[in-house]
């Protein structure tokens, strides 16, 4: 969980992975997602910082790089964060 967070901390790999997830059909060509206002080599650099951290999958279709959530990832922060909300009450 602490990698996750980690390369969550940076603000662009957070760009980026929200960009991802709310993407409609659920992943994202990285052409979809480059515009967070760095170049296409950084956005590159995150984008695998966030697969090595194990919040991305990637695929390469032809040309392109699609992403995803890993699966179960999202749910997983939601409930750490939950339940760290919930040790804070206690």
């Amino acid at each position: 969980m602490a990698a996750m967070f980690k390369a969550l901390s940076d603000p662009v790999r957070l760009r980026l992975l929200s960009r991802v997830a709310s993407h409609p059909s659920g992943e994202a060509c990285v052409c979809d997602i480059s515009d967070v206002g760095v170049s296409q080599p950084t956005v590159s650099h995150h984008l695998k910082k966030l697969r090595e951290a194990g919040l991305l999958s990637s695929e390469r279709r032809g040309t392109w790089v699609y992403y995803r959530p890993a699966p179960g990832v999202l749910a997983a922060l939601g409930e750490f964060l939950a339940d760290t909300e919930k040790a804070g009450r206690g």
